[in-house]
């Protein structure tokens, strides 16, 4: 995910590159200095007693925080085990994690894998496949993770990482707002042009889009096209977007673009629409689900209007779905004390604790207990994530996933700025898809 508004991708500008550098390399477990674990060799439970240090990557978003926050309770059961977590913007991750998995000398034991990676990580060698380890970890329970939460993590059968936050998209909007216009939420896509042109009256806008260039219009205009009946990929894994509904999909979000959104925001990300919206200029956005908590925050970023918007899924019913999940990189210096603390994490008890206290949600035992339900960010914004979550998909499968995000994602806002025609960026967005991705 990009989970922030920084996820302009500038580290992918060469992908090309990149991708053979993946393929050339070879990797395996290998010694470092900079710590003393003692031997591996263990494949589920991990002794209480192993002695070691997990050096981990994330980005640096709310559910690391939560993450964080948990660490003195890991180490009440692992008091041997030291957890480092190195936290940063997005742009930054990729290339850090494609250097410490190439080098002699790693600096991770443990990293967040974002989703369009794992195709591109897995074949190049550079993940642990965790079959081994999940089926011999008591009571992990591997089938209670969202189905659409595992798929993305499992490439040619194999599963190569554990779901740990979901960033599935859904639709934000202000509850008084709808009120007092007497207006239903739109259950289709011609509903919500309707629904959000209707709206846009006296200085302020409907909807608050996000069609800069690349990740971020692709990551919300896909959405457009699950409520047109379309898809990227049509059945045999083909591109599918010039097509009838994609030609819908993006002529509705264009027209939204130009008549019920604010002006001069061609440019916009995921901060740029949430302040519209906190603000009041906006009254609803599409965006990820954890959209909902920043804007309700008592005392936060939306002022006296904290407490007025409320989430449901994407409209028209499928949501597109984004993920981070942990992987183990082949040369970690200790893959048992990183997978001590993945499993740890993902234990049913720690994984409700984690949500109550404002982490995302991945298993579906956690959305059932009262608990978690009753504390936290409360059962209707949970309950709204757990429909998105049975019904989603992500953006791209397969290899080079990033490469073609940022090349469809172009055409796309070219479409929107009016440089091509919709036919036209359809077109060259599906020859971008099979160029990229093949066949």
């Amino acid at each position: 995910m990009a989970t922030t508004a920084s996820r302009t991708i500038a580290a992918l500008a060469a992908v090309g590159a990149l991708t053979l550098s993946l393929a050339g390399c070879v990797t395996g477990s290998q010694d470092r200095s900079s710590s003393t674990p003692t031997a591996g060799g263990s494949t589920g439970e991990i002794a209480k007693d192993h002695s070691g240090t997990v050096r981990i990557i994330m980005e640096s978003v709310n559910d690391t925080d939560v993450i964080e926050s948990l660490i003195p309770e890991f180490n009440k059961e692992y008091p041997n085990i030291s957890i480092d977590i190195d936290s940063m913007v997005y742009d930054q991750m990729r290339d850090k994690i494609v250097a410490s998995v190439q080098s002699p000398e790693p600096a991770y034991d443990l990293f967040a894998t974002d989703n369009p990676w794992f195709t591109d990580f897995s074949q190049a060698g550079f993940l642990q496949p965790l079959d081994e380890r999940i089926a011999a970890t008591p009571d992990f329970d591997n089938a209670d993770y969202f189905q659409p939460l595992l798929d993305i993590t499992t490439v040619d059968g194999v599963q190569y990482g554990v779901p740990y936050m979901n960033y599935a998209v859904g639709y934000v909007y202000r509850k008084d707002v709808f009120a007092d216009a007497g207006l239903e939420v739109p259950g289709t896509l011609d509903e919500l042009v309707t629904t959000v042109k209707s709206l846009t009256k006296d200085g302020k806008y409907g909807i608050a889009l996000q069609p800069q260039r690349g990740y971020k219009i692709m990551e919300e205009w896909v959405g457009w096209l699950f409520a047109a009946g379309g898809s990227v990929y049509d059945a045999e894994g083909n591109a599918s977007l010039d097509t009838p509904e994609a030609h819908k999909a993006l002529e509705a979000y264009i027209d939204v673009f130009n008549n019920a959104a604010p002006k001069n925001s061609l440019n916009w990300m995921f901060d740029d629409a949430q302040r519209s919206v906190a603000s009041g200029d906006s009254a609803s956005l599409i965006s990820y689900n954890f959209a909902l908590p920043l804007l309700n925050e008592e005392g936060g970023i939306s002022g006296d209007r904290a407490g007025e918007f409320t989430l449901v899924p994407m409209i028209g019913g499928k949501s597109v779905l984004g993920s981070w999940s942990w992987s183990i990189p082949t040369n970690s210096g200790d893959p048992d004390a990183a997978w001590a603390f993945v499993s740890w994490l993902g234990s049913k008890d720690v994984d409700a604790q984690r949500v109550i206290a404002g982490g995302s949600p991945v298993r579906e035992s956690t959305l059932e207990r009262e608990d978690v339900l009753t504390e936290g960010y409360g059962a209707d914004y949970l309950n709204a994530i757990k429909a998105m979550l049975a019904n989603s998909d992500q953006i791209s499968h397969g290899a080079n996933s990033e490469e073609m995000i940022q090349a469809v994602g172009t055409e796309l806002n070219e479409a929107v700025a009016g440089t091509k025609s919709v036919d036209q960026a359809l077109k060259d967005a599906n020859a971008a898809i099979i160029r990229i991705q093949g066949e």
